[in-house]
């Protein structure tokens, strides 16, 4: 482990909470299980890009405390029997972050209105049902955080990515209502918004010349890689954070 990683914070409030990461298989995803087994957490997270997902068990070496579950998030139904579960054999999960996404690119004219349902099914509707899912858990327990994971796509109005930016944009007001919804019961709610993250998969996208300007368009200097969101994510889930939600959290070193 280097030294910059040494230094990262601990947060005791961690220790033993009950999980649950969606898309946790690879980049982002990957990053934030990482995080949390760091921190002693038990942590289940769901994928179905099996090869990356059992690498990841297999790399991190967490024992029992660790678990993946491969879950379609499209199949409502199947993600939520899942979710009841895992919850009738563990207990209520203290911790839910929704990451799982997929930003393919896509022209406005290739739209169909099936490839439009399918988008919103990859990047909405298991935010929702999720949530829904670990709810009645988190009440039994006095309390819970949901992180949700948005995109700066949207907020910079990028090319190729009508479908992606309009779930995203959604994320943030569903972030708003279920925190006001839940907050009487001590479930707070959060969104991070991440910025151009260095991942295999978004590599696929950028020339080494695309991620100089990137960099050249962010007021801090460097790239942004999964445990840079990863240590919002913990903050947020944390006690640390016991008063914040309802709020959208930019990590993007400054992109505009």
């Amino acid at each position: 482990m280097s030294e910059a990683k040494d230094l990262r914070a601990i947060y005791p409030s961690l220790r033993g909470k009950r999980v649950l990461v969606t898309g946790g298989g690879s980049g982002i995803g990957a990053g934030i299980v990482e995080g949390f087994v760091r921190q002693g957490a038990e942590v289940t997270f769901f994928d179905i890009a099996d090869e990356d997902s059992q690498a990841l068990v297999t790399g991190l070496g967490a024992g029992p405390g660790l678990r993946y579950e491969r879950v379609d998030l499209t199949d409502i139904a199947g993600a939520k029997a899942t979710i009841a579960r895992l919850v009738e054999e563990g207990g209520g999960f203290d911790i839910l972050v929704n990451n799982a996404a997929n930003d393919d690119r896509h022209g406005i004219d290739e739209v169909t209105e099936e490839y439009w349902d399918n988008r919103l099914a990859v990047n909405l509707k298991h935010l929702f049902f999720c949530a829904q899912a670990v709810i009645p858990g988190m009440r039994r327990k006095g309390g819970g955080a949901i992180v949700n994971l948005g995109s700066i796509s949207w907020h910079l109005g990028m090319a190729d990515l009508a479908l992606y930016q309009t779930a995203k944009a959604a994320i943030e007001g569903l972030t708003r209502s279920l925190a006001r919804e839940l907050g009487p019961e001590n479930i707070r709610v959060t969104c991070v918004v991440p910025g151009n993250v260095r991942t295999p998969r978004q590599l696929r996208w950028y020339t080494p010349e695309g991620e100089a300007e990137i960099v050249e368009s962010q007021c801090l200097d460097g790239r942004l890689v999964p445990e840079d969101i990863a240590a919002m994510v913990l903050f947020l889930a944390s006690d640390d954070a016991r008063l914040v939600t309802g709020h959208n959290y930019f990590v993007d070193a400054g992109w505009r």
